[in-house]
């Protein structure tokens, strides 16, 4: 039996939106974290100039490859392990790179690692797409999101809404460079990143 996810059918025409724009010129993307594997269905379905990196856990596997088995998608990859706590992923070179909901799941020493391991595979004028809730000035957007958090910790106390700020600087560190932050509905939001290239 296949996993579903609810929260994936809410948001994903929305997050389409933004990755028909900004994966227009775009070939390989790596999915950090693809969960149940509906994301990279959908995605893929309409994205077809894509090839599209399925990643997961290993235990997660599974049920990513039966969404795949039945979409029979061939820009869509079967998922490979990617940890974002270890020091290395088993992937070659991407030009982008999209993940949902993870930010606030990980601890924050997992936000960082991610970031680091984004930093090593992307490449030059690569972008980065990740959705999902966050603060801005340290305050929460909304009471939902207040509620949210609130619901994070009570399950696993170094989870929670991160800073945007603090999550900007760790993409600068990798030589990101903020290009959009898009309101998305139930007070999330789409941050787009692009590894800029260094002029000589």
């Amino acid at each position: 039996m296949k996993p579903y996810a609810e929260s994936c059918e809410q948001n994903q025409a929305q997050i389409l939106e933004v990755l028909r724009e900004e994966f227009a010129d775009n070939k390989n993307v790596l999915e950090i974290a693809s969960g149940t594997g509906q994301h990279a269905v959908f995605f893929g379905r309409a994205l077809t100039h894509l090839n599209w990196q399925t990643s997961e856990l290993a235990h997660n596997h599974a049920g990513i490859q039966a969404w795949l088995d039945e979409a029979k998608l061939a820009n869509v990859r079967s998922p490979v392990v990617v940890d974002v706590y270890a020091p290395a992923w088993p992937i070659d070179q991407v030009d982008a790179v999209f993940n949902a909901n993870t930010v606030h799941i990980v601890s924050w020493q997992g936000v960082e690692q991610m970031f680091a391991g984004i930093g090593r595979v992307l490449g030059t004028d690569g972008k980065v797409c990740i959705y999902g809730a966050f603060n801005y000035g340290g305050k929460f957007t909304s009471e939902s999101n207040e509620r949210f958090d609130a619901w994070l910790k009570s399950r696993d106390p170094v989870s929670g809404v991160r800073d945007f700020e603090a999550v900007n600087q760790l993409a600068e560190a990798q030589g990101l460079h903020l290009l959009k932050d898009v309101s998305m509905p139930g007070n999330n939001r789409t941050l787009v990143w692009q590894r800029i290239s260094k002029k000589s």
